[in-house]
Protein backbone atom coordinates (compact mmCIF):
# COMPACT_ATOMS: atom_id res chain seq x y z
CA UNK A 1 0.00 0.00 0.00
CA UNK A 2 1.46 3.67 -1.01
CA UNK A 3 2.71 5.68 1.90
CA UNK A 4 -0.19 7.96 1.76
CA UNK A 5 -2.78 5.00 1.95
CA UNK A 6 -1.26 4.27 5.27
CA UNK A 7 -1.15 7.53 7.03
CA UNK A 8 -4.82 8.21 5.45
CA UNK A 9 -5.86 4.90 7.61
CA UNK A 10 -4.24 5.66 10.53
CA UNK A 11 -5.70 8.84 10.95
CA UNK A 12 -9.00 7.15 10.22
CA UNK A 13 -7.68 4.60 13.15
CA UNK A 14 -7.18 7.73 15.42
CA UNK A 15 -10.94 9.35 14.64
CA UNK A 16 -12.46 5.94 15.04
CA UNK A 17 -10.29 5.49 18.73
CA UNK A 18 -11.93 9.15 19.53
CA UNK A 19 -15.63 8.18 18.81
CA UNK A 20 -16.06 5.74 21.00
CA UNK A 21 -14.29 4.32 24.53
CA UNK A 22 -13.76 0.49 23.14
CA UNK A 23 -13.33 -0.89 20.31
CA UNK A 24 -12.17 -4.76 19.42
CA UNK A 25 -9.68 -5.70 16.76
CA UNK A 26 -12.26 -6.92 14.17
CA UNK A 27 -14.64 -4.36 14.48
CA UNK A 28 -11.57 -1.87 13.77
CA UNK A 29 -10.50 -4.17 10.52
CA UNK A 30 -14.35 -3.99 9.19
CA UNK A 31 -14.12 -0.42 9.72
CA UNK A 32 -10.94 -0.07 7.77
CA UNK A 33 -11.32 -2.74 5.27
CA UNK A 34 -8.21 -4.75 6.24
CA UNK A 35 -7.09 -7.19 8.52
CA UNK A 36 -6.71 -7.35 12.25
CA UNK A 37 -2.63 -7.82 11.84
CA UNK A 38 -2.82 -4.44 10.08
CA UNK A 39 -4.76 -2.72 13.14
CA UNK A 40 -2.06 -4.07 15.39
CA UNK A 41 0.60 -2.95 12.51
CA UNK A 42 -1.25 0.97 12.81
CA UNK A 43 -1.29 0.94 16.55
CA UNK A 44 2.28 0.40 17.15
CA UNK A 45 2.67 3.23 14.52
CA UNK A 46 0.15 5.67 16.33
CA UNK A 47 2.44 4.09 19.59
CA UNK A 48 5.21 5.87 18.01
CA UNK A 49 3.83 9.00 17.13
CA UNK A 50 2.92 9.72 21.26
CA UNK A 51 -0.65 8.43 21.37
CA UNK A 52 -1.27 6.29 24.41
CA UNK A 53 -3.60 3.77 22.83
CA UNK A 54 -4.14 1.20 25.37
CA UNK A 55 -4.60 -2.62 24.42
CA UNK A 56 -6.19 -5.18 26.90
CA UNK A 57 -6.37 -8.73 25.86
CA UNK A 58 -10.36 -11.36 25.79
CA UNK A 59 -13.21 -11.09 26.31
CA UNK A 60 -14.50 -7.54 27.08
CA UNK A 61 -10.93 -6.29 26.28
CA UNK A 62 -10.10 -4.04 22.64
CA UNK A 63 -8.54 -0.90 22.10
CA UNK A 64 -8.46 2.40 24.13
CA UNK A 65 -7.27 6.26 23.48
CA UNK A 66 -5.95 7.01 26.66
CA UNK A 67 -4.49 9.85 28.57
CA UNK A 68 -1.67 10.96 27.95
CA UNK A 69 1.00 13.77 28.70
CA UNK A 70 -0.14 16.25 26.06
CA UNK A 71 -3.75 16.75 24.21
CA UNK A 72 -3.70 14.56 21.11
CA UNK A 73 -5.11 16.68 17.31
CA UNK A 74 -9.01 15.81 17.48
CA UNK A 75 -10.37 14.67 14.27
CA UNK A 76 -13.91 16.50 13.73
CA UNK A 77 -16.03 15.99 10.76
CA UNK A 78 -18.32 18.65 9.25
CA UNK A 79 -21.01 18.06 12.15
CA UNK A 80 -18.52 18.17 14.68
CA UNK A 81 -16.55 20.73 13.70
CA UNK A 82 -19.55 23.30 13.32
CA UNK A 83 -20.72 22.34 16.86
CA UNK A 84 -17.44 23.40 18.09
CA UNK A 85 -17.48 26.63 16.47
CA UNK A 86 -20.67 27.39 17.26
CA UNK A 87 -20.17 26.54 21.15
CA UNK A 88 -16.80 28.41 20.75
CA UNK A 89 -18.61 31.66 19.50
CA UNK A 90 -20.99 31.35 22.57
CA UNK A 91 -18.46 30.76 24.97
CA UNK A 92 -16.85 33.93 24.01
CA UNK A 93 -19.47 36.15 26.12
CA UNK A 94 -20.13 33.78 28.83
CA UNK A 95 -19.65 34.67 32.28
CA UNK A 96 -17.39 31.92 33.56
CA UNK A 97 -14.47 32.94 35.05
CA UNK A 98 -11.19 32.64 32.09
CA UNK A 99 -13.74 30.22 29.91
CA UNK A 100 -14.03 33.73 27.63
CA UNK A 101 -10.49 34.06 26.84
CA UNK A 102 -9.90 30.67 26.84
CA UNK A 103 -12.90 29.72 23.95
CA UNK A 104 -11.89 33.19 21.83
CA UNK A 105 -8.26 31.61 21.57
CA UNK A 106 -9.66 28.14 21.06
CA UNK A 107 -11.66 30.19 18.11
CA UNK A 108 -8.70 32.00 16.52
CA UNK A 109 -7.26 28.53 16.07
CA UNK A 110 -10.50 26.37 14.74
CA UNK A 111 -11.46 28.93 12.62
CA UNK A 112 -8.43 28.89 11.03
CA UNK A 113 -8.17 25.78 9.43
CA UNK A 114 -12.16 25.37 9.19
CA UNK A 115 -13.40 25.32 5.39
CA UNK A 116 -14.99 28.32 4.07
CA UNK A 117 -18.31 26.36 3.27
CA UNK A 118 -18.11 25.72 7.18
CA UNK A 119 -17.12 28.91 8.39
CA UNK A 120 -20.16 30.21 6.41
CA UNK A 121 -22.31 27.78 8.02
CA UNK A 122 -21.39 28.32 11.50
CA UNK A 123 -21.76 32.63 11.47
CA UNK A 124 -25.55 31.98 9.39
CA UNK A 125 -26.26 29.08 12.94
CA UNK A 126 -24.50 32.22 15.26
CA UNK A 127 -26.57 34.79 13.60
CA UNK A 128 -29.79 32.21 14.37
CA UNK A 129 -29.38 32.45 18.11
CA UNK A 130 -30.42 34.43 20.76
CA UNK A 131 -28.72 34.49 24.56
CA UNK A 132 -30.72 36.58 27.81
CA UNK A 133 -26.70 38.21 28.33
CA UNK A 134 -27.45 40.08 31.62
CA UNK A 135 -26.17 43.27 30.07
CA UNK A 136 -23.49 42.30 28.30
CA UNK A 137 -21.89 44.79 25.74
CA UNK A 138 -22.01 42.39 22.47
CA UNK A 139 -18.39 42.23 19.85
CA UNK A 140 -18.10 41.35 16.76
CA UNK A 141 -16.71 37.59 17.37
CA UNK A 142 -14.19 37.93 13.55
CA UNK A 143 -12.94 41.27 15.48
CA UNK A 144 -12.17 39.16 18.36
CA UNK A 145 -10.51 36.47 15.89
CA UNK A 146 -8.36 38.96 14.44
CA UNK A 147 -7.09 40.56 17.22
CA UNK A 148 -6.74 36.92 19.04
CA UNK A 149 -4.31 35.94 15.95
CA UNK A 150 -2.44 39.09 16.03
CA UNK A 151 -1.50 38.83 19.73
CA UNK A 152 -0.35 35.15 18.84
CA UNK A 153 1.81 36.01 16.08
CA UNK A 154 2.60 39.49 17.29
CA UNK A 155 1.49 41.42 14.18
CA UNK A 156 0.66 45.18 14.43
CA UNK A 157 -2.96 45.84 13.77
CA UNK A 158 -5.10 48.78 12.31
CA UNK A 159 -8.50 50.13 13.44
CA UNK A 160 -11.15 52.26 13.34
CA UNK A 161 -11.78 53.76 17.11
CA UNK A 162 -14.60 56.30 18.60
CA UNK A 163 -13.31 57.07 22.14
CA UNK A 164 -15.73 57.97 25.07
CA UNK A 165 -16.54 61.56 23.73
CA UNK A 166 -17.54 60.13 20.47
CA UNK A 167 -14.13 61.58 18.70
CA UNK A 168 -13.00 58.93 15.96
CA UNK A 169 -9.74 57.86 14.89
CA UNK A 170 -7.92 55.68 12.91
CA UNK A 171 -5.17 53.49 15.42
CA UNK A 172 -2.22 51.61 14.90
CA UNK A 173 -0.95 49.27 17.81
CA UNK A 174 1.13 46.62 18.85
CA UNK A 175 -1.34 43.95 20.48
CA UNK A 176 -0.60 42.27 23.60
CA UNK A 177 -3.62 40.80 25.18
CA UNK A 178 -7.41 40.55 25.10
CA UNK A 179 -9.23 41.18 28.46
CA UNK A 180 -12.81 40.32 29.51
CA UNK A 181 -14.16 42.12 32.26
CA UNK A 182 -17.48 39.88 32.40
CA UNK A 183 -19.78 42.73 31.00
CA UNK A 184 -17.10 44.07 27.92
CA UNK A 185 -13.82 43.39 26.04
CA UNK A 186 -10.71 45.23 26.01
CA UNK A 187 -7.68 45.30 23.83
CA UNK A 188 -4.86 46.69 25.80
CA UNK A 189 -1.98 47.35 23.05
CA UNK A 190 0.55 49.71 22.91
CA UNK A 191 -0.29 52.60 20.73
CA UNK A 192 2.26 53.66 18.02
CA UNK A 193 1.28 57.00 17.24
CA UNK A 194 0.61 58.07 21.05
CA UNK A 195 3.63 56.17 22.25
CA UNK A 196 2.07 54.42 25.29
CA UNK A 197 0.00 51.51 26.76
CA UNK A 198 -3.62 51.61 26.24
CA UNK A 199 -6.95 49.96 26.68
CA UNK A 200 -9.16 49.94 23.83
CA UNK A 201 -12.75 49.03 24.00
CA UNK A 202 -13.74 46.21 21.27
CA UNK A 203 -17.47 47.56 21.15
CA UNK A 204 -15.88 50.66 20.07
CA UNK A 205 -13.99 49.64 17.59
CA UNK A 206 -14.05 49.00 14.01
CA UNK A 207 -12.36 47.28 10.88
CA UNK A 208 -10.01 45.76 12.90
CA UNK A 209 -7.31 44.11 10.24
CA UNK A 210 -3.72 42.68 10.85
CA UNK A 211 -0.69 44.13 9.15
CA UNK A 212 2.31 41.85 7.82
CA UNK A 213 4.34 43.78 10.09
CA UNK A 214 5.77 42.08 13.10
CA UNK A 215 6.86 43.57 16.64
CA UNK A 216 9.46 42.68 18.95
CA UNK A 217 7.32 42.66 22.51
CA UNK A 218 7.90 45.18 24.57
CA UNK A 219 8.26 45.54 28.44
CA UNK A 220 4.19 45.99 29.40
CA UNK A 221 2.43 46.67 32.37
CA UNK A 222 0.34 43.61 33.91
CA UNK A 223 -2.76 44.00 31.27
CA UNK A 224 -5.56 43.07 34.01
CA UNK A 225 -4.30 45.48 36.40
CA UNK A 226 -4.13 48.41 33.61
CA UNK A 227 -7.13 47.37 32.44
CA UNK A 228 -8.84 47.38 36.15
CA UNK A 229 -7.14 50.55 36.34
CA UNK A 230 -8.81 52.52 33.11
CA UNK A 231 -12.29 51.55 33.86
CA UNK A 232 -12.53 51.94 37.56
CA UNK A 233 -10.08 54.98 38.40
CA UNK A 234 -9.22 56.74 35.49
CA UNK A 235 -12.45 57.74 33.58
CA UNK A 236 -14.09 60.19 36.51
CA UNK A 237 -13.26 63.54 37.15
CA UNK A 238 -12.95 62.78 40.96
CA UNK A 239 -10.44 60.03 42.17
CA UNK A 240 -10.37 58.92 46.05
CA UNK A 241 -7.90 56.65 47.77
CA UNK A 242 -9.21 55.15 51.31
CA UNK A 243 -7.81 52.94 53.35
CA UNK A 244 -9.80 50.23 54.90
CA UNK A 245 -9.51 48.20 58.39
CA UNK A 246 -10.25 45.22 56.64
CA UNK A 247 -7.92 42.86 54.59
CA UNK A 248 -7.47 43.11 50.78
CA UNK A 249 -9.26 39.51 50.10
CA UNK A 250 -12.16 40.64 52.36
CA UNK A 251 -12.57 43.76 50.65
CA UNK A 252 -12.75 42.30 46.92
CA UNK A 253 -15.24 39.76 47.79
CA UNK A 254 -17.28 42.88 48.54
CA UNK A 255 -16.29 45.64 45.84
CA UNK A 256 -15.81 44.17 42.37
CA UNK A 257 -13.35 44.49 40.53
CA UNK A 258 -14.36 46.83 37.76
CA UNK A 259 -15.34 48.93 40.58
CA UNK A 260 -12.46 49.96 42.44
CA UNK A 261 -8.90 49.14 42.47
CA UNK A 262 -8.14 47.56 46.11
CA UNK A 263 -4.19 46.82 47.08
CA UNK A 264 -2.80 45.16 49.91
CA UNK A 265 -1.43 47.35 52.76
CA UNK A 266 0.17 46.75 56.22
CA UNK A 267 -1.50 45.32 59.19
CA UNK A 268 -4.41 43.64 57.43
CA UNK A 269 -5.57 46.84 56.01
CA UNK A 270 -5.93 47.84 52.32
CA UNK A 271 -5.57 50.64 50.11
CA UNK A 272 -9.15 51.09 47.55
CA UNK A 273 -8.81 53.74 44.72
CA UNK A 274 -12.16 54.51 42.85
CA UNK A 275 -13.16 57.46 40.57
CA UNK A 276 -16.89 58.83 40.61
CA UNK A 277 -18.59 61.94 39.26
CA UNK A 278 -19.36 62.95 42.48
CA UNK A 279 -16.60 61.96 45.42
CA UNK A 280 -20.00 61.68 47.97
CA UNK A 281 -21.28 58.80 46.29
CA UNK A 282 -18.03 57.00 46.47
CA UNK A 283 -17.87 57.75 50.29
CA UNK A 284 -21.33 56.58 51.06
CA UNK A 285 -20.89 53.17 48.98
CA UNK A 286 -17.48 52.93 51.12
CA UNK A 287 -19.31 53.56 54.35
CA UNK A 288 -21.85 51.21 53.53
CA UNK A 289 -18.96 48.04 53.36
CA UNK A 290 -19.41 48.05 56.99
CA UNK A 291 -15.23 49.18 57.52
CA UNK A 292 -13.79 51.87 59.65
CA UNK A 293 -11.82 53.67 57.21
CA UNK A 294 -9.51 57.46 56.80
CA UNK A 295 -9.30 59.26 53.39
CA UNK A 296 -5.69 59.00 52.40
CA UNK A 297 -6.14 61.52 49.45
CA UNK A 298 -7.48 64.42 48.25
CA UNK A 299 -7.26 66.40 50.83
CA UNK A 300 -11.12 68.07 50.28
CA UNK A 301 -12.73 64.62 49.98
CA UNK A 302 -11.20 64.32 53.52
CA UNK A 303 -13.27 67.50 54.33
CA UNK A 304 -16.53 66.13 52.94
CA UNK A 305 -16.71 62.92 54.54
CA UNK A 306 -15.98 64.72 57.82
CA UNK A 307 -19.47 67.23 56.94
CA UNK A 308 -21.15 64.08 55.77
CA UNK A 309 -20.47 61.89 59.22
CA UNK A 310 -21.86 65.72 60.65
CA UNK A 311 -24.62 65.20 58.63
CA UNK A 312 -25.21 61.30 59.59
CA UNK A 313 -24.96 62.09 63.25
CA UNK A 314 -27.24 65.13 63.12
CA UNK A 315 -29.92 62.38 61.48
CA UNK A 316 -29.76 60.36 63.85
CA UNK A 317 -30.31 62.78 66.63
CA UNK A 318 -33.12 64.20 65.28
CA UNK A 319 -34.75 60.28 64.74
CA UNK A 320 -33.86 59.50 68.67
CA UNK A 321 -35.96 62.81 69.89
CA UNK A 322 -38.84 61.87 68.19
CA UNK A 323 -38.67 58.69 68.62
Amino acid sequence: MPETGTTQRVLRLLALLQQRPVWTGPELAGRLGVTVRSVRRDVDRLRDLGYPVNAAPGRGGGYRLGAGKALPPLLLDDEEAIATAVSLRLAAGGTVTGASEAAVRTLAKLDQVLPGRLRAEVRALQGAIATLDGGRVEVDADALLVLARACRDRLRVEFGYADRTGSASVRRAEPYRLVATGRRWYLVAYDLDRADWRTFRLDRLHDARATTFRYRPRDHPDPVALVQRSISVAPYPHRVRILLHADAATVRGRVPATVAVVEPAEEGRCVLSAGGADPAFVLLHVALLGFAFEVLEPEEVRGLAAELGRRLVAAGAVAESSA
